[in-house]
């Protein structure tokens, strides 16, 4: 007996996920770096264990609590760094109880930031490794200049119950030349004040397959990669039969030739345009254009007739599969060898 699967729903081709995960860590192998995957992506525990049974060393998280989530979702889950800078007693407080269970690394940009940290770890036999959070032109987060970054390290080494780890960053999309500059120089400076740099890591899938061109780097972090989307397949990093996640949908009007109305708005597709226009791809119709989206409404559009009827599934790849896994609390997972199967996100909302 058939399960209808009601809509929107998201479907993730686990066999297509499996295929992701072993390209890049078969890249990153023959290349000699370390694969770190960022799991803000699917959210999963059991996709994290796919990922490190292929041969990644631990996982990224971006929040304490998203941490947490994972590592009480698995027991293989032993290695995690989270990207992000922790502040408050009680994140700080989470995060001690994290550190007795996983082998845990975490970024600083900042004195504030690291002194919150040696605060809450200083006594403790076993010190926090810290990276410094280095901007090489995203933007965002990170000390702006290697010797900041080397000013900054020498403070974390000198800091209560903590010790200098690394360096990490977030570049954007082809920036790996002023990545491999950057750290080169951070690196000079850091050995010469007498402290190892164990670690240099790096990430972002649109280049994951040139990470090879920063050999100073030891470490790379992937997330989108696993599941890929339609904002990767528009730079070209692959194509539509490498996107696992897909979010099923039924057209629930017609209300003219050229214009039909699915059950998928915001809430399940995103509203993040990231550069394209339009909000999803319909497999199969090129034509169609998801102009609008409300709430729980996707309008689609095409030049000529749009072709579809009241009750039909279509099938989307959405522009930004991220935000998608953090709006629904399962996933419906297919496989030729397990069939259908619903697994809940665990890290769903885990946002602290």
């Amino acid at each position: 007996m058939s399960v209808e699967i009601q809509t929107p729903a998201v479907m993730i081709d686990l066999d297509i996920v499996r295929k992701n995960i072993i390209r890049f860590q078969s890249f990153a192998d023959q290349h000699g770096f370390k694969v770190r995957p960022h799991i803000k992506t699917h959210k999963l525990p059991k996709m994290a264990e796919l990922q490190l049974e292929a041969g990644a060393i631990g996982i990224t998280c971006q929040k304490v609590s998203e941490a947490r989530s994972m590592v009480e979702g698995s027991d293989q889950i032993r290695d995690v760094l989270i990207t992000y800078n922790i502040i408050g007693d009680e994140k700080l407080s989470q995060l001690l109880d994290l550190a007795d269970r996983v082998s845990l690394s975490v970024v600083a940009d900042s004195t504030a930031v690291v002194d919150g940290l040696s605060k809450a770890f200083a006594g403790r036999p076993k010190p926090l490794r810290v990276l410094v959070e280095c901007n090489t032109g995203a933007d965002r987060c990170g000390v702006a200049t290697p010797d900041a970054a080397a000013v900054l390290a020498k403070y974390i080494a000198a800091s209560d119950g903590l010790a200098f780890g690394g360096l990490m960053t977030y570049p954007p999309v082809g920036g790996q030349l002023h990545v491999q500059r950057f750290m080169t120089a951070a690196k000079a400076l850091i050995v010469a004040d007498g402290l190892a740099v164990g670690t240099i890591t790096t990430g972002g899938t649109p280049d994951m397959m040139t990470a090879n061109r920063n050999p100073v780097a030891t470490e790379y972090r992937p997330g989108t990669y696993v599941y890929n989307d339609r904002s990767l397949v528009a730079r070209g990093v692959c194509s539509w039969k490498d996107c696992a996640l897909t979010v099923l949908a039924t057209v629930v009007s017609v209300p003219a030739a050229n214009r039909a109305i699915i059950d998928a708005g915001s809430k399940a597709l995103t509203s993040d345009l990231l550069g394209l226009t339009g909000y999803g791809h319909v497999l199969g119709r090129d034509d169609i254009n998801i102009d609008q989206l409300s709430e729980e409404h996707g309008r689609l559009v095409s030049d000529g007739p749009i072709g579809l009827d009241v009750g039909q599934k279509v099938r989307i790849v959405p522009n930004h599969a991220c935000v998608v896994t953090n709006m629904t609390d399962f996933v419906h997972v297919v496989s030729a060898s397990r069939g259908l199967e619903v697994w809940p996100v665990v890290a769903r909302g885990k946002v602290l």
